[in-house]
């Protein structure tokens, strides 16, 4: 299984948000990162890749096209979390996973779906919070019911847009770690945009670079990551280690000044 992306482009008030971004590639089995700068277009790929945002280009999902494809059909194969996962909603945790389970046509009732529903609230950390509202829950908190959400749907492709930008050190290990497991287990096409360069070399499998709405390198996180990368791209001086059991170990250095217009959207 794999996602394939060339040539996306897509505008906003008469400039360009995604340039022409690809050849991409992220396969079936691996978690691929998509890093970058703020206002560098990630948050825009997702939701292009998605369906949530017009643009142009290709977009495959082994080989058939997602593009002009209705959001309905398009969920029956991916879902996308955006990053603002908060709700008023007075529903308890796990009323929401079994809504999640009967949009995918999974009977309330059944033994089995109930039996999903505690696996992923144990696997998550969530067992104490099963009968909390939603509307009682801190961000963090439901930052995680938000990711249970989307993989208890199990879809074909899971995009997910920052999702743990809310969470603390335990918990952002324990959701990345739950997501590489089940991308290799399940042989699913897992993309997240993330901010923290640490994790990402530690989790993903492939990196892709976004700056400016271009793309700008994609590979592994030993390949990618390099100090050259780090100032070109986030304008910052910094050591690379690539040779630690966890992935390329970056240490900042200094700020130098970037060579643009300043953040725009993403």
């Amino acid at each position: 299984m794999s996602l394939q992306v060339d040539a996306l482009y897509c505008r906003r008030d008469g400039r360009p948000v995604l340039d022409g971004v690809g050849p991409l590639e992220a396969r079936g089995g691996e978690i691929t990162a998509l890093i970058g700068p703020n206002g560098a277009g990630k948050s825009t790929l997702l939701r292009s890749i998605a369906g949530h945002q017009p643009a142009g280009g290709e977009i495959r999902l082994d080989g058939a096209s997602l593009r002009h494809q209705p959001l309905a059909r398009l969920a029956r194969h991916l879902y996308y979390l955006p990053p603002n996962t908060a709700t008023a909603s007075r529903l308890p945790v796990f009323e929401t996973l079994l809504l999640a389970l009967r949009t995918r046509g999974c009977p309330a009732d059944a033994p089995a779906t109930l039996e999903r529903i505690r696996t992923m609230l144990h696997q998550l950390e969530l067992d104490t919070l099963a009968e909390r509202p939603l509307a009682q829950l801190s961000t963090g908190q439901r930052q995680r019911v938000a990711v249970a959400q989307a993989l208890i749907r199990e879809p074909r492709l899971l995009l997910l847009d920052e999702p743990t930008s809310a969470l603390d050190l335990h918990h952002q290990l324990r959701v990345l770690d739950d997501l590489r497991q089940r991308a290799r287990q399940q042989d699913r096409v897992i993309v997240i945009a993330l901010h923290d360069l640490t994790l990402a070399a530690r989790f993903a499998d492939r990196l892709w670079v976004l700056d400016q709405g271009r793309l700008v390198s994609q590979g592994t996180p030993g390949d990618v990551l390099t100090a050259d990368l780090l100032k070109r791209v986030y304008a910052i001086e910094a050591e690379v280690d690539t040779g630690g059991p966890a992935g390329a170990r970056i240490t900042p250095l200094a700020a130098t000044r970037r060579h643009d217009a300043g953040d725009g959207p993403h």
